[in-house]
């Protein structure tokens, strides 16, 4: 029981700091969420796809945690929820850090800073590190089938968004993301 709490907890942090962001830029004339408004058909299929992946792994953490389906020791569990809280708190305070420049998607009509301050001198894509720890978290509490499928699928896509977003950053902010690229890892640690 203790473990249901705790993750619903977790999900119920981790998603209300993402809708709360939205609500908070729309109200300041800011359109977050940008899924599949690039023109180039691959970045449009990996967005669509990202996002399908992050909404459909909802109800499969939701269901394993109220039906209790996992294979987990409690040693393993215990260990998921503390990646999983680490995560809420990492995904928090890049959304934080991101102030007005978060987006959700790549837009090449909205131009946002380019931040590389705070977490971001850590990792370049920590909001990326936030859902990831999330659902590797959340696995480990409620290792199954359905939540291992969805949470890889889920990691894979986001990192392809990734990928996708980097190619974009380059284009818009050239030799200042190249430095910063060159200094900051993809995930976490510091380049020298």
């Amino acid at each position: 029981m203790k473990y249901k709490i705790y993750t619903l907890l977790v999900l119920i942090i981790f998603y209300s700091i993402f809708f709360i962001k939205m609500l908070i830029q729309k109200r300041e004339g800011i359109k977050t969420r940008q899924v599949g408004t690039i023109k180039e058909k691959r970045t449009r299929i990996i967005e669509i796809l990202m996002s399908v992946s992050t909404l459909l792994i909802v109800p499969i953490q939701i269901i394993s945690i109220f039906l209790d389906y996992n294979f987990s020791s409690d040693s393993l569990r215990y260990i998921g929820l503390l990646i999983s809280a680490f995560g809420d708190i990492i995904f928090l305070i890049s959304v934080i850090t991101m102030k007005n420049s978060w987006r959700v998607g790549i837009s090449k009509n909205d131009k946002t800073k380019l931040i590389t301050n705070g977490i971001y001198k850590i990792s370049r894509n920590p909001a990326f590190l936030g859902f990831d720890l999330m659902y590797i978290g959340v696995t480990l509490l409620y290792s199954n089938p359905f939540t291992i499928i969805f949470s890889i699928f889920a990691i894979t896509m986001l990192h392809l968004q990734i990928l996708e977003e980097e190619k974009y950053l380059e284009k818009s902010f050239k030799d200042e993301y190249i430095s910063y690229k060159n200094k900051t890892n993809r995930y976490l640690g510091i380049k020298r």
